[in-house]
């Protein structure tokens, strides 16, 4: 029950006060329900805001709701909250008499009544620990460890059987976990044979391999996910289908959907056409629109593979119920298919894998020890795989703050919950970043405070040359880039572009290719490319990025349309993949990835008035930014050599 003062104002009680530290989701929901009456955006903003010189709250007395006061937010971050809550279906906005106003809608009060989609535990991890056992481990390997930190030291020494090491960006985690398995061979005499490494990608499965064997360690079991099932599945081929079954390529990926398209008398434009939204449609060649189609089909057919069901008909609950039909035969032709054909693709490879030792568990190989990379971005089928393989050591390493593929099936929860399921498990912290400057690492940590992880520490010397800029329209802000890309001293591979989508960095490929600047593009969906060779500038999407670094960065386009990205370029997430992840809290690591893979120099732009609402006000203080005078933009007041050079 609410009290008042004397004064008419609330009595803050400790339950009252806890309100005010709600999520601001929880915050703006529980205004909307308990103000008497429908309202717009600027209303809402004034009870959340406290702003008791609104006439219409002061005429109601809005000041006496609990609401009232509850965010210290800004008119742009409010705005930005109530976009997302429309976004996921909490609110909606409808037209009364004379204007529009805000309404829960029945998600709305669902979620009031049973919090949990945004309000979540807030996990937190210390510091880590350092025992006397430790020390004198440190001390008795020193001159196998001296050049590594106390908590690389520990990563590569620990005793415990399960143990989960959060490396953040630039602490060196490819080096500590080549460095632990070699500690394990050298001085624990662990077979070779009985380690398992598991990567992620084919680059970095390389990488490590190239590592061991220049240490004299070339039998260690070096796998993806991927690539240790399709030996399994090449081993036991008879014992598994019975018939000869073997991987699909790209050409018959392309024949099969183009036969799923005759079947139902549908041209490959015509489909293309029926999937796609016109702004889409406008925005890329037809090869891109193909490509683009072709894959989330596919990925439709992997996405109830994973989940271990048939293939229903999603088109009943989907907002575009013709698209969503279309897209339902398709993959139905596509999936039955490749059954009856014997092909299998890169999700079958893990599903048989893991059906077989389920059945087999004799078949399992033993591994004594096994190690994984890039824990943040498992997901459900990996978990299940690293369940079956591992009978004793568990050593997993990954950051949380740069899970960024939930899109794609990844589940941040296991890297979050690693000690609800390993409670015997020891968590590491690597937090030296030995990439980037202290700015660089003080801004990228702000940007994902939310996530209560420790902060980062930069171990690098360098002066700090980080900026915020507003730019009156894209053309300047992409003449800026094209100038101080122009204007640096480091060699033209040190700089990337970075930014949220494909179209963004095709206007500035475009304006690049008519200035003779060599450069590479990196985006999503494009045909895969090799890194930048010497000279050339590497554009980027920031998912296409991760896990490079450069000496000059610029993210353009940090807009709130943007950072988080308001539009999906992939119909097929909203027609199968709803609830499934926490889009708002991935765009924001996709941020903080953006940032943190600067060395030297970042440069944070956007043009128009709303910049992204993962830059706040203390970000903005880092950073040095002024509000721009309206008449002229930043770029006619300054030289461009302050900045670069």
């Amino acid at each position: 029950m609410v009290e008042f003062n004397e004064d008419g104002s609330i009595k803050w009680s400790e339950d009252l006060l806890a309100r005010k530290k709600e999520e601001p989701f929880i915050c703006v929901l529980k205004a909307l329900d308990e103000i008497p009456f429908s309202v717009g955006k600027k209303l809402l903003i004034d009870v959340l805001q406290g702003n008791d010189e609104n006439k219409t709250v002061k005429k109601s007395k809005l000041n006496r709701l609990i609401s009232f006061g509850v965010l210290s937010y800004s008119n742009e971050e409010i705005l930005e909250v109530i976009d997302t809550l429309e976004r996921d279906g909490f609110i909606v906005h409808k037209n009364d008499r004379y204007w529009k106003v805000l309404c829960l809608t029945i998600r709305g009060k669902e979620e009031l009544k049973n919090p949990g989609f945004y309000r979540k535990e807030k996990k937190t991890y210390e510091e880590t620990i350092f025992s006397e056992e430790d020390k004198l481990m440190f001390n008795n390997f020193d001159f196998f460890l001296n050049i590594f930190n106390d908590e690389q030291k520990k990563a590569i020494v620990s005793q415990k059987k399960v143990i989960l090491c959060i490396a953040g960006a630039g602490t060196g985690k490819t080096t500590v976990l080549t460095k632990r398995i070699e500690f394990l061979l050298k001085f624990r005499d662990v077979d070779p044979k009985k380690v398992l490494a598991i990567t992620f990608t084919r680059k970095a499965r390389i990488e490590m391999q190239d590592r061991l064997s220049a240490l004299g360690y070339s039998n260690v079991n070096v796998e993806t996910f991927n690539s240790f099932s399709e030996k399994i599945l090449r081993k036991y081929n008879n014992l598994i289908y019975g018939k000869e079954v073997r991987m699909m390529t790209y050409s018959d990926k392309i024949k099969i959907l183009n036969a799923a398209l005759e079947s139902l008398s549908l041209s490959p434009r015509g489909a293309i056409e029926a999937y796609f939204k016109t702004q889409q449609l406008r925005s890329k060649s037809d090869e891109e629109l193909y490509r683009i189609f072709l894959n989330d089909c596919y990925f439709i057919v992997d996405y109830f593979k994973s989940k271990g069901r048939e293939m229903y008909d999603f088109s009943v609950d989907a907002k575009d119920v013709m698209s969503a039909k279309m897209m339902y035969g398709i993959c139905k032709f596509i999936d039955e298919k490749m059954r009856s054909i014997g092909f299998r693709n890169h999700m079958d490879q893990i599903v048989d894998t893991i059906d077989f030792f389920e059945k087999h568990k004799d078949k399992i190989p033993e591994f004594d020890y096994v190690l994984v990379d890039e824990y943040q971005d498992v997901n459900d089928l990996q978990i299940k795989f690293i369940d079956l393989v591992c009978r004793d050591h568990l050593f997993c390493v990954g950051d949380p703050r740069q899970a960024i593929f939930g899109w794609r099936g990844s589940n941040i929860s296991y890297i979050m919950d690693f000690k609800e399921k390993y409670p015997e498990a020891e968590i590491i912290n690597l937090r030296n970043n030995y990439r980037s400057s202290k700015g660089i690492v003080d801004l990228s940590n702000e940007t994902i405070r939310v996530m209560n992880l420790p902060d980062l520490e930069s171990a690098v010397e360098r002066e700090n040359k980080i900026k915020l800029l507003n730019f009156k329209s894209d053309d300047v802000e992409f003449e800026f880039v094209i100038q101080s890309i122009l204007a640096a001293s480091v060699p033209k591979e040190e700089i990337f572009v970075l930014a949220r989508t494909n179209k963004q960095l095709k206007d500035l490929s475009y304006l690049m290719l008519q200035r003779g600047i060599p450069h590479i593009l990196k985006g999503d969906d494009m045909k895969k490319v090799i890194d930048a060779s010497k000279g050339e500038v590497t554009l980027a999407t920031v998912h296409a990025i991760k896990g490079l670094e450069a000496n000059i960065v610029f993210v353009v386009g940090c807009t709130s349309m943007n950072f988080p990205c308001k539009a999906t370029e992939h119909p097929v997430v909203d027609m199968i993949k709803v609830d499934e992840y926490d889009k708002e809290d991935e765009e924001r690591r996709l941020f903080y990835v953006a940032l943190s893979r600067a060395k030297e120099a970042l440069y944070l732009s956007y043009s128009g008035k709303r910049h992204s609402s993962y830059i706040t006000s203390n970000m903005k203080k880092m950073l040095g930014f002024k509000e721009p005078k309206a008449e002229k933009s930043w770029y006619q007041n300054r030289d461009l050599k302050d900045f670069v050079g």
